[in-house]
């Protein structure tokens, strides 16, 4: 079934413990990851959900695992992770749907193929197979279309997977292990002494640690927040729909400027409106109104704005902001965070896909759903330790990314815990480039 809901069985139960040496706030694809690799190192680790594993937009997000477009700080990751996903594919022994389709960028105009200049300069620096084709190879490629396009770039090693099938099983791989998730179970608050972690504070109850990972996606900030760590995340809705099975257009991922679409495992398509999204302006927004002045002002049309975002959503006016740790807290008056897709966005999907394919005209809909991307303002995550907090981690705000890019994060951040070397350059991704005085720089609009 997909996308999960609060309504879906729990899978991973069972009373907390008295201590773990790490607990993971979150169970999306990052947490679940970062328990992956700390546990294969032997490090004891609790992962805590407060609603369902992967329930939010690690279910949510297209299934695309692509090196393509990405930040040149954030490839290398992505490059790993790729090479993660096969291995985890192997080893989970279920069936996630991964497989090397490519993904192609469509151009429409000869400006838009100078704009992929910039990434093709990065991927030939990191020996990618990124290419640039012209109008007539765009058609052989993906025939049947009715629009002619000037050109594209396509990097067909770039991958596809089932998200609502291939977090889950990286869960259940992570039992086999040894973590210990349990699922029904929000963190409240950290217990800090002396500077540092002691504790965290469930609803079920205290758990004794010295190391803490927030990956709670859209819900980071809000509990940061709380504990005087700010952090510039917010959150965006993006609006998807599944068709029923249909031949073949393309076996790969797509997209253009009014529709993204790739091949599901299925034999459906996932579609979404391509650079749609709505962000609600709440409390965050106004604070954080500056940091994102850059990315607007490059990309002003990318983002839709509603005035009120519904009741219990992390950025929502009437959501608080600091609760006790014996009260029950945001976290478990949401237990999934399951916004309703946008009735504007699933016409522009509907039009664009029957506009670009119309003999497959009418596109029948299996279903539809939306999900809270966690957003930051140059489009790259967080991915740090918190300074002020020893033994407290940050690992939140992948823009849209965080599917494709989730093993190589679940990596880095299991040595990153374990004061190992990563491997990787993290200043792009430290929280302090957020601190006044610091320039911000966007990221790719790709």
């Amino acid at each position: 079934m997909f996308p999960f809901s609060e309504a879906d069985a729990v899978q991973h139960s069972g009373p907390i413990p008295q201590k773990s040496e790490v607990v993971i706030v979150g169970g999306g694809v990052i947490g679940v990851s970062t328990a992956l690799y700390l546990a294969g190192n032997n490090i004891e680790v609790t992962l805590l959900e407060k609603g369902r594993i992967a329930a939010e937009q690690s279910s949510r997000n297209w299934g695309w695992i692509r090196k393509q477009g990405r930040d040149a700080d954030e490839l290398p990751i992505v490059m790993e992770a790729c090479r993660l996903w096969q291995e985890l594919a192997q080893e989970c022994g279920e069936d996630i749907g991964l497989q090397q389709t490519g993904v192609t960028y469509l151009a429409r105009t000869p400006k838009d193929m100078a704009g992929f200049e910039d990434f093709m300069k990065i991927a030939a620096a990191h020996a990618l197979d990124t290419r640039l084709i012209d109008g007539e190879a765009v058609r052989q490629i993906i025939p049947g279309m009715a629009r002619n396009f000037a050109g594209a770039m396509v990097t067909p090693s770039d991958m596809r997977a089932e998200p609502w099938l291939a977090v889950p099983a990286l869960a259940r791989l992570a039992v086999r292990r040894g973590v210990r998730i349990i699922e029904n179970c929000a963190v409240r608050a950290v217990d800090t002494a002396a500077g540092g972690v002691k504790a965290v504070w469930t609803e079920h109850g205290k758990i004794e640690t010295s190391n803490v990972l927030v990956a709670g996606g859209a819900w980071s900030s809000l509990f940061l927040r709380k504990h005087g760590v700010s952090i510039p995340q917010l959150s965006v809705r993006a609006t998807v729909a599944a068709t029923e099975p249909m031949p073949e257009l393309h076996a790969g991922a797509v997209a253009e400027d009014d529709i993204a679409f790739r091949r599901r495992q299925d034999g459906g398509y996932t579609l979404a409106a391509g650079g749609s999204s709505l962000l609600y302006v709440g409390p965050d927004a106004f604070r954080h109104a500056s940091k994102y002045m850059p990315a607007l002002k490059a990309h002003p049309f990318g983002t839709r704005y509603a005035p009120m975002a519904p009741s219990g959503y992390p950025d929502a006016w009437t959501t608080p902001r600091d609760w006790a740790a014996d009260a029950v807290s945001p976290f478990e008056r949401m237990r999934v965070l399951n916004p309703a897709p946008g009735k504007r966005e699933l016409q522009a999907i509907e039009r664009g896909f029957n506009t670009l394919f119309p003999q497959a005209k009418p596109v029948r809909l299996k279903t539809t759903w939306a999900g809270m991307i966690d957003a930051m303002p140059d489009v790259v995550p967080v991915v740090d330790r918190v300074a002020t907090i020893n033994g407290l981690f940050v690992a939140t705000g992948m823009s849209g990314h965080g599917f494709g890019i989730g093993p190589g994060i679940g990596r880095v951040m299991a040595d990153l815990i374990q004061g190992n070397e990563t491997g990787h350059n993290l200043h792009r991704f430290r929280l302090s480039r957020f601190a006044p005085g610091n320039t911000i720089r966007p990221g790719p609009a790709l």
